[in-house]
């Protein structure tokens, strides 16, 4: 665990309760990240998710043993997600099919992210839409890819972590990871001129 997650942990043991909001907000960015792949839920559901999981944190901190901080909570993240998942009625879906007036069904989400990025507004229009194409081909990955493809991608864990996270073998993670860039390749290859 980096030096200053364990600081912030010994304050907040010590009764110095700000060093939680610290360590919160270093690792908002990943985690949120995180549960918006896995789940595609609007922004306001993903914050109660990541709120939850902070609770979670903290009324297991004893359980916690001096490991890669990130890690722990990506572990506590992912069995929120599978749990949540689990409760959720069986016809509750993250994207919604559509008909056109030929009758060709297509699949809408239900929710967008903005593009945070400043450019000209055709080029914004255009990023927009490729980031919602990615985000559909995310979402269409099985559960199992994603949750792996997140996990590397938008937090940067090693496939070790993710292995552990997952409970399986780190080869699985892998070709996880092999299985899920395949399919992502072969959804977005109008996207990206592959080489």
């Amino acid at each position: 665990m980096n030096d200053e997650a364990e600081e912030c942990l010994q304050r907040y043991r010590a009764g110095q309760t700000e060093a939680i909001g610290e360590l919160a907000e270093k690792y908002r960015r990943p985690l949120f990240a995180y549960i918006l792949s896995m789940t595609g839920h609007a922004h306001s559901e993903a914050e109660d998710i990541f709120q939850e999981v902070w609770y979670k944190a903290l009324r297991n901190l004893h359980k916690y043993r001096s490991d890669k901080f990130l890690s722990w909570l990506f572990k506590i993240t992912h069995n929120l997600i599978i749990d949540r998942a689990r409760k959720r009625k069986p016809d509750v879906s993250l994207q919604e099919k559509r008909h056109d007036a030929d009758g060709n069904s297509r699949t809408e989400l239900l929710d967008t992210m903005e593009d945070p990025r400043q450019s000209a507004p055709g080029e914004q229009v255009d990023q927009a839409e490729l980031g919602e194409r990615i985000k559909a081909a995310v979402l269409r990955l099985p559960a199992e890819q994603r949750d792996v493809f997140s996990m590397r991608m938008d937090a940067g864990l090693s496939f070790k972590e993710i292995a552990r996270i997952q409970k399986t073998s780190i080869n699985t993670a892998l070709a996880r990871m092999q299985y899920a860039v395949a399919k992502l390749r072969e959804a977005l290859q109008d996207d990206y001129a592959i080489r």
